[in-house]
């Protein structure tokens, strides 16, 4: 799997994409069912990212191995509450 810095700057993407997304809908280059359709994917690919560099972050603490680290399904990452 990715290393924590692969793994932070796709984070960075991500969040670059959610603000050109926002962009896009204000210039009308895209529907509103196209940008919340897109924000919906972009959204659960940050929440896994961001809960694998948590596990990686913990398993290293731990003294376990980083990179046994998986990336969770949507459902998982998506029925936590915080």
């Amino acid at each position: 799997m990715a290393d924590d810095t692969t793994i932070a700057h796709r984070i960075s993407s991500l969040i670059d994409e959610e603000h050109q997304l926002r962009g896009a809908l204000q210039a009308g280059s895209i529907s509103r069912d196209e940008e919340n359709a897109r924000l919906r994917q972009v959204e659960v690919e940050l929440d896994q990212c961001w809960d694998l560099l948590r596990q990686r972050r913990a398993k290293r603490e731990f003294g376990e191995n980083p990179d046994e680290a998986q990336v969770r399904s949507e459902r998982t990452v998506e029925g936590y509450i915080g």
